[in-house]
């Protein structure tokens, strides 16, 4: 029997020693997965800024103190092996001051177990929403300070849903890491730890006339290499249709806010029946997938399960006959059952991860896939876009489409501060793409851009309006600038004095408001940022010519030294710009001066 005085000492020291060497034998195997695979590479790339020590030693503690903890249940795992023994060799003895003593064991193991499992979750979920939290911050900020929120459009190979990729993939990822890779330390130091036991109760097999020493070991081995490989042909096909799960889910969960984004539209033309039709096609195309990894799926557990169940009668088989013979006592068998099943446990846990693996490659490529397009995102050429006191000046600027179509060719042009500029030209000839151009938005463009200093003001035809209160919408992006009397001022000059009593009401304000109050809202913005350049597209389109005047005229008395960069169609706007430039199609332009009359 197992003296269990020396048990505390001994596992202390064991679990320290294990702990050593398995944090050694974790970097190298790391490391040379990195270096051959390109898995490797794809997954260091996403998670090595978590552990490098400049970003502070949180996450290496973490992982270190997940990983102490993992040895230490394989520890736990060996001692409760050697107090099955014990136990039921005690039973076989009728000892019963033994049975009570064993028992009193069996209660502090148990109470060890239960704490360090209760431990070991609340720092594995610690590191888990650590990891995400830094993922999360990074991923979101690659893809918005890079622009790739925007200009993912123009790379090569932009990706789909990068919403859920930042959402849903990173948790996966984080989980998928952490439980399978502490899954693996756990099942190759079961494998060490246990067929040293199993070795020592193991007896000799003769098969064909041949007697084979130690069989047990020799046999648990070859089975589960053999069924292993069977079970990789099976799952193999499990990485692709995990990766179309991700991607078709994704575009369906798309298709769903799209018509909750363009309800009224869809409303207003009847499109139900089409959106019907859409919606369904593609949550079939989710369905058919589904089924292709459930029929894969069942073939995969099913040659698990059979395999597991088939190994459970393995030790039974081969101990039982020396527990008649009395050979070995009914602990033995009882023992070597449980390091059977262990070994067999560890050995078959590749085999039996696979499909966890699979969806965890699908993963890290759609998370390689969005660091890529943002990369290509930002390494996208755009003009040189200088700080300048007092005016806009465009130099030699040409821009083009996407094909290469010259929409501007060698625009020079100065705008004084106080002075507006109104872009007009025929559908599709580039007026809105000069205004993306002077911010640094169009990629296919080349030549000088100098504009006045500090942020300008963008409104399009549909402000963009975030969710939150209105207070938000109105004072966007500096919500904490301005206290409630000058918003309260801004809207009533604008003709929303009816919501200035609405600042902290939460809504889908874009929803809430129409197109006009939309408009007149942004005009609010101008009024309470007092940018240096403004744009504006199409900024009154939706309200009527009386008001479009008033909103004008009280920019240009708000705004004297500001300088304006107008594109409309109105003839009315004529008597709030200086100057027109007229797009004439590939490539021309014409500027001339406006009569004021305002």
């Amino acid at each position: 029997m197992l003296d269990w005085g020396t048990v505390v000492v001994d596992s202390v020291m064991w679990t320290a020693k294990a702990f050593a060497i398995t944090a050694l034998a974790f970097v190298v195997v790391i490391a040379a997965i990195v270096r051959f695979t390109r898995w490797g590479r794809q997954w260091w790339r996403i998670a090595a800024s978590f552990f490098d020590p400049r970003n502070g030693a949180g996450g290496l503690a973490l992982a270190a103190i997940v990983l102490l903890l993992t040895v230490f249940a394989v520890r736990m795992n060996v001692l409760f092996s050697y107090w099955y023994n014990d136990f039921y060799t005690a039973i076989q003895n009728l000892d019963e001051s033994a049975f009570w003593r064993f028992m009193r064991v069996f209660a502090i193991l148990a109470t060890i177990h239960v704490v360090r499992a209760l431990v070991d979750y609340l720092l594995g979920q610690t590191l888990d929403i650590r990891w995400r939290t830094h993922l999360n911050e990074r991923l979101v900020d690659d893809w918005l300070e890079s622009g790739s929120f925007y200009k993912d459009r123009f790379v090569s190979s932009p990706v789909d849903n990068p919403d859920q990729r930042i959402q849903v993939d990173i948790t996966n990822f984080v989980t998928t890491t952490r439980v399978l890779s502490m899954g693996a330390v756990t099942a190759v130091l079961s494998i060490v730890s246990f067929t040293g036991i199993l070795w020592d109760l193991s007896g000799p097999i003769t098969i064909f006339g041949t007697e084979i020493p130690r069989a047990m070991v020799f046999l648990v081995i070859v089975y589960v290499l053999v069924t292993t490989a069977v079970a990789f042909w099976i799952g193999r096909p499990l990485i692709v249709l995990n990766f179309l799960n991700e991607k078709l889910g994704a575009t369906y969960r798309y298709a769903l806010v799209r018509v909750r984004e363009y309800g009224e539209s869809i409303a207003f033309y009847r499109g139900e029946g089409v959106e019907r039709g859409g919606l369904l096609a593609r949550f079939a195309a989710v369905i058919r997938n589904w089924w292709r990894i459930v029929f894969r799926t069942l073939k995969f557990n099913g040659f698990n399960l059979a395999v597991n169940q088939t190994a459970v009668i393995f030790p039974f088989l081969v101990q039982g006959p020396r527990l008649f013979a009395g050979q070995v006592t009914l602990g033995d068998v009882m023992q070597t059952s449980n390091a059977f099943g262990q070994v067999h446990d560890s050995l078959s846990f590749f085999r039996e991860s696979y499909d966890e693996f699979a969806a965890f490659r699908a993963t890290t490529i759609r998370l390689n896939g969005l660091l890529d397009t943002t990369h290509q995102a930002a390494e996208l050429p755009s003009v040189s876009v200088r700080a300048r006191e007092d005016r806009l000046e465009l130099t030699d600027l040409s821009v083009e489409t996407p094909a290469g179509d010259p929409l501007v060719t060698d625009l020079s042009l100065g705008v004084e501060a106080g002075e507006a500029l109104l872009v007009r030209g025929a559908s599709g000839s580039g007026k809105t793409t000069l205004l993306r151009t002077i911010a640094g938005l169009w990629p296919y463009a080349r030549g000088e851009v100098d504009r006045p200093v500090g942020d300008g003001l963008f409104l399009s035809q549909d402000p963009y309006l975030p969710l939150g209160t209105l207070r938000e919408a109105v004072a966007y992006p500096r919500a904490t600038d301005h206290d409630d009397a000058a918003i309260r001022t801004a809207l009533e000059t604008v003709a929303l004095g009816h919501l200035a009593d609405r600042l902290d009401v939460e809504a889908d304000w874009a929803r809430t408001l129409s197109p006009g109050e939309q408009q007149r809202l942004g005009f609010a913005r101008i009024l309470l940022s007092s940018p240096a350049i403004v744009f504006l597209d199409e900024a009154t389109a939706a309200v009527d010519e009386g008001l479009e005047h008033t909103l004008y005229r009280t920019m240009r008395e708000a705004l004297p030294d500001a300088v304006i960069v107008s594109v409309g169609h109105r003839s009315t706007l004529d008597a709030f710009h200086d100057r027109v430039l007229e797009l004439r199609g590939e490539g021309r332009w014409v500027v001339s001066d406006l009569e004021k009359s305002r």
